[in-house]
């Protein structure tokens, strides 16, 4: 469990001059799947493999001051035009959020807490595809402040906003 104080922008202040505090309650997988449906015949295969990354956030208030945000991240990977594999993790947190006003919460909500969440289910992501009999594939550092700004960017023009973002790769 970890407690931090945090201001705004990101940076430690003490808790005297914010009055808002940030802890981790918990951290866990909510659900995790692989699948390789065109086995064991892709194990066959030639050709360069196209992977395509989806993701997306959810979260909700489970109690006061109490909320969880559920980061999920799906991999597809196919090769030749046929789906070589799936996977996919929703990785979760429980996350005590204190004496933020309103803009500070959706911030820790919507950017804090999925970079905390990011590397769990990287982590497990990669696993699973090593495990599944292919080459591992490094899932890029992803900037949830840059997707935050965006989200915020299309709801004031009254879009509705990112849930998924699309990162091709050329080698798996």
């Amino acid at each position: 469990m970890s407690d931090e104080n945090i201001a705004l922008n990101g940076a430690e202040a003490p808790a005297e001059e914010t009055g808002a505090t940030f802890m981790i309650e918990k951290i866990y997988t909510r659900d995790i799947s692989f699948e390789v449906p065109n086995a064991p015949q892709v194990f066959t295969e030639q050709g360069q493999p196209e992977l395509q990354m989806n993701l997306a956030q959810r979260m909700g208030q489970i109690a006061e001051n109490v909320y969880e945000v559920v980061l999920t991240v799906t991999i597809t990977c196919t090769m030749n035009g046929k789906n070589a594999y799936l996977a996919e993790v929703q990785q979760a947190g429980i996350f005590g959020l204190q004496g933020f006003d309103a803009q500070g919460l959706d911030a820790m909500l919507g950017a804090h807490c999925p970079n905390i969440l990011y590397p769990y289910a990287r982590q497990s992501i990669s696993d699973m595809i090593v495990a599944g009999g292919f080459p591992p594939f490094y899932m890029q550092p992803i900037n949830f402040d840059a997707l935050y700004a965006q989200s915020l960017q299309q709801r004031a023009e009254g879009a509705p906003a990112l849930a998924s973002g699309t990162e091709t790769a050329g080698n798996a």
